[in-house]
């Protein structure tokens, strides 16, 4: 029996190549070339581990969700610590991240998101994008409606906006550090945000 060639390549740090990637350049500007440099194999092992490009994006979006996104969503539920240093924790870890030098300026999903519009994206690779539009929204709309300090505060009674406002916010400082604005000017509208929906 002949033996399969193992992979010279590590799958999990190509897969965060490849997402950092599609975080730079968004998932029409990433070509293949820029996807395997980055990823340090060649087009046949990539489409043999990963699929087309569709595919990839699928897997390097999961792994955005999961290793990028979901920790940020933790924060929210730091016990022993007032709701608005839980609100301010999270907000101010997803800005941290738009701001690193050490990873691609914004947010991933929102520059992904922005190109559905374009009509460019094949299926698989929208269906993932508008999922993971849904997450937070939802999550922030639950958040309000059921912890205890914010229902406290009457935010339970507005949670939609309230959710909105949230979500709008970081789509926003998403934007603003990819232009390059620092983080100390961002987390003032972090403040005020959190000023205005009446945390304090």
């Amino acid at each position: 029996m002949i033996k399969g060639k193992r992979r010279s390549f590590d799958e999990s740090t190509a897969l965060n190549a490849a997402m950092n990637v599609f975080w730079q350049k968004g998932y029409v500007g990433a070509s293949l070339t820029d996807l395997t440099q980055q990823m340090g194999i060649n087009k046949p092992s990539m489409y043999s581990t990963f699929g087309n490009k569709e595919a990839l994006f699928v897997k390097a979006t999961q792994c955005y969700i999961e290793t990028k996104m979901k920790p940020h969503m933790a924060l929210l539920f730091t016990p022993d610590l007032s709701l608005k240093n839980r609100l301010k924790n999270h907000m101010m870890s997803i800005v941290t991240m738009q701001c690193s030098d050490d990873l691609a300026k914004g947010c991933y999903l929102v520059l992904c998101q922005s190109e559905l519009v374009s009509g460019d994206i094949p299926e698989q690779a929208k269906m993932i994008l508008k999922d993971a539009e849904v997450i937070p929204k939802q999550l922030y709309v639950d958040f309000f409606n059921q912890d205890l300090e914010a229902i406290a505060l009457g935010l339970n009674k507005n949670a939609d906006a309230n959710s909105l406002s949230l979500y709008t916010l970081l789509k926003g400082t998403a934007s603003m550090a990819r232009s390059g604005v620092a983080k100390s000017q961002l987390e003032y509208t972090v403040d005020s945000m959190l000023k205005g929906i009446g945390v304090n």
